[in-house]
């Protein structure tokens, strides 16, 4: 297959969304499919363009097999509204551009937020005459104005109609939880177009690692301490305060710690309450080199995922699936409404425990009763790495996804009845390195 991935984020970057999209397109090269990714300059988590990317409007170049093309995108570190509107519209623009730049593709799977970009999605399946499956990682209109950052009524208006839009114009929309499933079919998505495929973890490369073996216990001297993780990004959605006042309330237990893993502006600004509430166990950490994430992950003793108490159907960490693969001796405990998908799925999986969001009380006996007693802990790491191996697998995500795409291929060129046109010529004299550019990932 011919496959254009439409992803705003992108390897370099460490977190969320970008780490699972390289995989899949490298992986589906390794499967002899034909991959180009149109994405954005790197710049998350600090929101800045990296640097080797600074200065360009365009790059285009081959990375471990996949043609890789970039575009440049407006971006300041703290983007308000405005801020975000012009983020989201630059990419749009620009990305237009790089997309008609290649092969003609098959399919077309784009991923979400940015949900603006489902415009010029709609626009070249047209063009191409191909499907587009809309990835649906976070639904993040409706976090912003569950949050209250999105007050105006005309700007709420305007992103639901943009919402609609999306749904509507997609072929197939794959989802990573059963509860955005819910959530879009009420608001009137049919069920024939709604696909779940969660996302995964490679579990050979997340592991259980021993303590004595762990390079991020050695690196920073916490090979005799109790260690609490929290590692990721640090959002409006978590409502990290929580967890420190929390920490303020362990402060007798003396070997345990909580480490606090994200960006260093985000990290810094915690900090400083961490310091006005005397939280002096907390400790914080610059994101880790993707070869040391194993070594990261398999350090903790307890797994700790935050999310607030209006966050239910419309946010599933990643960093989930990744503290279940690790399972040395790493529990979750999840402080997360009970209605919400992550609890649902901590509960079903047996691999920790859940409490109320944004009670400080509940989450502190929590860690202190996680603490005392080792074999429930255990107990928890064991399902929890099994509950991994057989339901987030990256094999089992990537067989899905050329499923669903071969099934949408098959049905437009029989809608179609005849054999595409040829494609294209590229506006690009090759697909050669860009020699100023930064290397691509090795393989693992």
């Amino acid at each position: 297959m011919k496959i254009l991935i439409y992803s705003y984020n992108y390897f370099p970057e460490p977190i969320g969304i970008a780490p699972l999209m390289t995989e899949l397109a490298e992986d589906l090269v390794q499967r002899g499919h034909k991959v180009r990714v149109v994405t954005g300059m790197p710049n998350y988590p600090q929101r800045r363009i990296y640097p080797g990317y600074r200065g360009r409007l365009y790059q285009t170049r081959m990375e471990n097999g996949v043609r890789v093309q970039r575009c440049y995108v407006w971006i300041r570190p703290r983007p308000g509204l405005l801020g975000r509107v012009l983020l989201d519209g630059s990419f749009v623009i620009t990305s237009v551009v790089q997309a008609l730049r290649g092969f003609r593709p098959d399919v077309i799977l784009l991923t979400t937020p940015p949900l603006p970009v489902s415009v010029p999605a709609a626009l070249l399946a047209k063009i191409y005459r191909c499907p587009v499956v809309l990835n649906v990682q976070d639904i993040l209109q409706e976090a912003a104005v569950r949050l209250g950052i999105v007050k105006n009524r005309l700007a709420i208006r305007a992103f639901e109609a943009l919402e609609r839009s999306a749904y509507r114009s997609a072929t197939a929309i794959a989802v990573i939880a059963d509860g955005f499933a819910q959530n879009l079919q009420h608001k009137g998505v049919p069920p024939h177009k709604l696909t779940c495929i969660p996302n995964w973890v490679d579990v050979n490369f997340i592991r259980p690692i021993p303590p004595a073996e762990n390079q991020f216990r050695q690196q920073y001297g916490l090979q005799d301490k109790f260690i609490v993780l929290y590692a990721g990004n640090i959002a409006l959605t978590q409502g990290m305060e929580t967890v420190i006042e929390a920490a303020a309330q362990l402060r007798d237990l003396p070997d345990l710690i909580i480490a606090i893993v994200g960006e260093r502006e985000a990290c810094r600004q915690l900090q400083d309450y961490a310091q006005q509430r005397h939280a002096d166990n907390v400790q914080f950490f610059d994101f880790q080199p993707r070869a040391q994430l194993p070594h990261l992950m398999a350090a903790a003793d307890v797994g700790l995922v935050v999310q607030r108490k209006n966050v239910v159907s419309f946010n599933m960490p990643s960093k989930f699936q990744l503290l279940l693969a690790s399972g040395c001796g790493c529990p979750v405990v999840a402080s997360a409404p009970l209605a919400g998908e992550l609890a649902k799925l901590v509960l079903h999986s047996e691999a920790g425990t859940v409490v109320q969001p944004e009670q400080l009380e509940q989450l502190a006996e929590a860690l202190r009763s996680v603490y005392h007693n080792g074999p429930q802990r255990a107990a928890w790491s064991q399902r929890g790495r099994q509950y991994a191996v057989s339901h987030y697998r990256f094999e089992q995500a990537i067989a899905a996804y050329e499923q669903l795409f071969n099934k949408l291929i098959g049905v437009a060129e029989a809608e179609k009845g005849a054999i595409a046109p040829p494609d294209p010529p590229s506006t690009l004299s090759s697909g050669a390195p860009d020699p100023a550019a930064p290397a691509g990932r090795p393989r693992r």
